[in-house]
């Protein structure tokens, strides 16, 4: 039926459990995926989109490492976007509309051509572990699996509760039964686990809806992508989504069901995501608002079914509808199906290492919203990297950890593990301290060289890398070496309002006016030269824009992060007894103790651990 014994089992197919299935099957060690309904693989349960801020950044790492979700994304997309174009580039975010059918079928596809990676659908029960050692899974039915190690991806399904009004069911979907047995046997073995919520929004029938009443929201004239193959295009047509709003008479309908709302009337007890509230939470709480967006989202290329963004509920479906229908667009709105919430358990990060490893059981990971995470991004870099770590610990080679000031992907396990967290979790670029040198468009080169060390990234991937590298270094080079005589550069300096200058001068200083971009300084003819001669393409065209008009910022930021990894140097030893250091404050060694942080820098960065007590750890180890 299946292996004897597997390298690693992944228990469940979202986009953590799908990215940490291909990152340990690629990486060559022989992966079972066990999901409970196989047709399902990679569904997006929420909306129909992948990236946006911070989000994108981490969809290009994850990309960059060589995983699958922005070839996916690039192949299922119907719209592309850039956010915060009007900001400088450490903002700018890649966004895409996805098709959801068509996304999760290529995401399937990609999975059934990767090698050494078996598929088995049954609900996972129970985790078989001995002396602290995880030998593998029990499933529904009886059987036992072995594995050397498990990636634990369950989503919103570990004892998943469903609330519509004030009805209840089990489900981790909808449609979908919820899973049980896991979250028994982890607290059994010690695990301390918890209690969150998310929500969904209704789907509607788009033939119902009129369009001539909402703002249409196009793409970019110009679409980019997310991934730095060549494995995938931009697109050349794109859907639109469309904007309404709520209103006051949406608000006064809504109230009428709070009386029967589970947010409200002690059926739902568990925390929800602050940054994605539902639109009950966001008339309660922002009561002197008169009106939200909705972003009205088609779900694929050719079906009629569309997301209504920022209607998130859980009202009852009588309240659900006769709101909806007083939106600008919706006044004849048909369902597909009401909006709803979720509770699920998760289990405190903390419990965690820097690998995603769990500290009490070896060899068993956690990835996704069993982290306490929301979204799909985030779940996906998680995965990628428990495959990849489960693939090295049963190779006995050396963990692959980001650091904070290598990827967003570093800020997110970071944050999880030192900090922990008591709401769904959602990466934000304020997040990051060095997000200038986390970029969308420079994740390959921060992180396919350190991924192609490990096998992930192939050969193909890193060249490419390369060559974008050295080419947009020799463009920037060419800014520094070459002057602009007066004439040449005045008639661009007039067009745009900015001091002329009287004598020759190099480009890189004229082009780092704030004012002058690269299609100005292509209307010089050595710069168009030098683009047509050395086959410059956009991304190393983008590349070398930032890097001229961002050095200052680069170079600045690069320094604080140099001077703060020398903390990171710092190894704590994982039994070190803080006990011993009477001049800690109480609450340090309370939390030092609990979280047992890897470095020095990680204590620092622990709620409740102040600047000195970091310096009472650095004079105990004679720094």
């Amino acid at each position: 039926m299946f292996e004897s014994e597997y390298d690693v089992i992944v228990v469940g197919a979202g986009h953590a459990g799908s990215e940490a299935a291909a990152a340990a099957a690629n990486l060559g060690s022989k992966t079972l995926l066990v999901t409970m309904n196989l047709q399902t693989i990679a569904q997006m349960s929420c909306n129909p989109a992948m990236g946006g801020i911070a989000k994108g950044q981490i969809v290009r790492e994850i990309d960059a490492l060589g995983g699958y979700s922005g070839i996916v994304s690039d192949k299922s997309a119907i719209q592309f976007k850039m956010l915060n174009k009007s900001k400088g580039p450490a903002m700018w975010s890649p966004r895409v509309q996805s098709d959801r059918m068509r996304f999760a079928e290529t995401w399937r596809l990609m999975l059934e051509q990767t090698p050494n990676l078996d598929f088995y659908q049954e609900m996972i029960s129970g985790i078989i572990v001995e002396n602290g050692i995880v030998k593998g899974v029990r499933t529904s039915l009886g059987l036992e699996i072995k594995a050397k190690s498990v990636v634990l991806t369950n989503g919103t399904f570990l004892n998943g509760l469903i609330h519509i009004g004030e009805k209840q069911f089990g489900g981790g979907r909808a449609g979908e039964k919820a899973s049980t047995g896991i979250t028994k046997d982890l607290t059994d073995l010690g695990f301390e686990s918890g209690r969150m919520k998310t929500g969904t929004p209704p789907r509607v029938d788009g033939r119902s809806l009129d369009f001539s009443k909402m703002i249409p929201q196009p793409g970019d004239d110009v679409p980019e992508k997310f991934s730095f193959t060549d494995l995938t295009k931009p697109l050349t047509k794109q859907r639109s989504c469309h904007m309404s709003h709520t209103s006051l008479d949406v608000h006064n309908i809504l109230r009428e069901g709070f009386d029967r709302s589970p947010m409200f009337n002690g059926a739902i007890q568990s925390t929800g995501p602050r940054y994605c509230p539902s639109i009950e939470d966001k008339i309660n709480r922002f009561a002197d608002k008169d009106r939200h967006q909705l972003f009205v989202e088609p779900e694929g290329w050719n079906t009629v079914e569309y997301y209504v963004n920022g209607f998130s509920t859980s009202l009852p479906e009588d309240i659900q509808f006769k709101a909806l229908r007083q939106v600008r667009g919706f006044e004849n709105v048909k369902f597909f199906r009401p909006g709803y919430a979720i509770e699920y358990d998760y289990f405190p990060p903390t419990q965690l290492k820097h690998t995603l490893e769990t500290k009490l059981v070896s060899g068993l990971y956690f990835a996704g919203q069993i982290n306490g995470t929301t979204g799909y991004e985030e779940a996906a870099s998680q995965g990628l990297m428990a495959g990849i770590n489960a693939h090295l610990k049963i190779n006995e080679k050396d963990p692959f950890i980001l650091q904070r000031n290598e990827a967003y992907i570093g800020v997110l396990i970071d944050d999880l593990i030192t900090k922990g967290t008591e709401e769904p979790y959602r990466m934000f670029t304020s997040r990051a301290e060095y997000r200038t040198l986390l970029r969308q468009d420079n994740a390959d080169f921060r992180l396919t060289p350190k991924s192609f060390a490990i096998g992930l990234a192939d050969e193909s991937r890193m060249r490419k890398m390369e060559d974008k590298k050295e080419k947009s270094e020799a463009f920037v080079q060419f800014f520094k070496e070459t002057s602009s005589a007066p004439e040449e550069i005045n008639p661009i300096f007039e067009e745009k309002n900015s001091a002329l200058v009287t004598q020759s001068d190099k480009m890189f200083k004229f082009f780092s006016r704030p004012e002058i971009t690269m299609e100005d300084m292509k209307q010089i003819e050595s710069v168009k030269e030098f683009i047509q001669e050395n086959e410059l393409d956009s991304e190393m065209i983008q590349q070398a824009e930032i890097q001229v008009k961002y050095s200052g910022y680069i170079a600045k930021e690069k320094n604080n992060a140099d001077k703060l990894n020398r903390l990171e140097g710092l190894k704590i030893p994982e039994s070190f007894d803080y006990s011993k250091l009477k001049s800690l404050s109480y609450e340090a060694r309370e939390k030092l103790t609990k979280i047992r942080p890897a470095t020095v820098s990680q204590a620092s960065r622990i709620s409740g651990v102040s600047p000195n007590d970091v310096s009472v750890l650095l004079v105990y180890m004679g720094r």
